[in-house]
């Protein structure tokens, strides 16, 4: 990719692709988290500082995400508080308003426009039914009207990597791109996961959307990269089903309405192909009237019972392995760690992560927040803004953003 510093960008304007989407307050439908916002200033500091005229895209909520789906002004604002410059918010994303914005901008300045997801062609749901490349979104309405307007495209949005939306993937067909800061910090930090890492590593994998698991489990196993694998959250009980145990009617019921039981073969087929490497709960955690109960595997199945955390000796077994590891990637919680009763296991495995000498990787949305709530993220090597980037990027799977950015710099030739 071209760096950077490839470009002179003094009054030149510039469209910066940027990835802000962050998690919301349901009841006060505010931004509750901040770090993809921090972690893309270095970037637009150092395009203001060039005197560029920017103009920043980005998106917040999906289709698929309705409830996040609003407004670009808080993140503009919270921008414009780190910054110590005003960023502009523009609350139309290409229409004529945008344009004439644009057209103003003075070196030095910038402008937010509004969210990428106000238009269908950004929207996940487009994305997945009409499948354009991207030479044909440059028929697509943002594309043809902003793409005129500027000198410059930089992405800087690694955590929509994944994405291939015009706005990832399409500017790039048209104007000299560049990455930014963001972008090149995350590549390195997973390529070191996936490429070289020190060993024993360890991945540890939880949380409730177990896709992102299993999507990189077989691969991680087959190829090397990880060692060994700490398995909680649902992916846990999964696990346990794939051996054959029963956890009862109750949970049995929800991971059924939730088409999850799709996943006990695949774990079967890996528990049986990678023995010893997959580590799953000794024991689990339920309620009874308010107050956490830890059981051991003996006593299931409970059929009234959901098991929302792993147990004690699961933490302390888990302690462990972190402590011996020379690479630790995390994705997901251990357990419901919103609710009190069943946070000590997702607290736990992050003070164990915090303390353990190996290098440390973390990523995903919820995977953050969890840890910014027990531990001081300082104490993690790096903090990645992916969720499902990054699952992808440690798949082996070739990301539609680093195509994209590859093709241009070949054609923009190196510098």
């Amino acid at each position: 990719m071209n760096s950077l510093e490839r470009f002179d960008y003094n009054d030149k304007a510039v469209l910066l692709r940027v990835d802000v989407n962050s998690p919301i307050d349901p009841q006060t439908r505010k931004i509750v988290n901040e770090n993809r916002i921090k972690k893309s200033i270095p970037t637009i500091q150092y395009l203001l500082d060039q005197g560029a005229k920017l103009a920043i895209i980005a998106h917040q909520g999906d289709t698929l995400d309705y409830q996040n789906l609003m407004s670009m002004r808080e993140h503009a604002e919270k921008l414009s508080a780190h910054l110590g410059q005003t960023i502009t918010y523009i609350e139309d994303v290409c229409g004529p308003t945008a344009v004439e914005a644009v057209k103003a901008l003075k070196p030095g300045e910038a402008i937010f426009l509004g969210n990428l997801r106000y238009l269908t062609e950004e929207v996940s749901g487009f994305e997945k039914e009409v499948k354009l490349t991207a030479k044909e979104m440059l028929d697509t309405w943002l594309v043809r009207t902003l793409a005129p307007l500027f000198d410059i495209y930089v992405n800087d949005a690694f955590a929509a990597a994944h994405r291939n939306c015009p706005s990832m993937v399409a500017f790039q067909e048209l104007l000299p791109t560049a990455g930014g800061r963001l972008l090149y910090d995350e590549y390195e930090a997973l390529y070191k996961v996936l490429n070289g890492a020190a060993k024993p590593a360890v991945f540890v994998l939880g949380g409730a959307k177990i896709s992102d698991a299993f999507g990189m489990m077989k691969t991680v196993l087959e190829n090397g990269t990880a060692d060994k694998i700490l398995a909680s959250g649902v992916t846990g009980v999964i696990m346990l089903l794939a051996q054959g145990l029963k956890v009862g009617a109750k949970y049995e019921q929800f991971l059924k309405d939730k088409d999850l039981l799709v996943f006990v073969e695949p774990a079967r087929e890996m528990l049986r192909d990678f023995p010893g490497r997959i580590e799953v709960p000794s024991d689990l955690a339920y309620e009874v009237d308010g107050q956490r109960i830890n059981t051991g595997l003996s006593a299931l199945p409970m059929d009234d019972k959901m098991f929302l955390d792993i147990g004690s000796d699961t933490m302390a077994r888990y302690d462990a392995i972190i402590q011996t590891a020379g690479t630790i990637f995390v994705n997901g919680p251990a357990g419901v760690y919103e609710n009190p009763l069943f946070e000590e296991g997702t607290k736990s495995l992050w003070n164990s992560i915090a303390n353990a000498p190996g290098y440390s990787v973390i990523g995903g949305g919820d995977t953050v927040s969890a840890a910014s709530k027990y531990i001081d993220l300082k104490k993690i090597n790096y903090v990645c803004t992916a969720g499902g980037a990054m699952v992808r990027f440690m798949s082996g799977k070739k990301l539609p953003l680093i195509e994209a950015m590859e093709a241009a710099y070949e054609r923009d030739g190196k510098g």
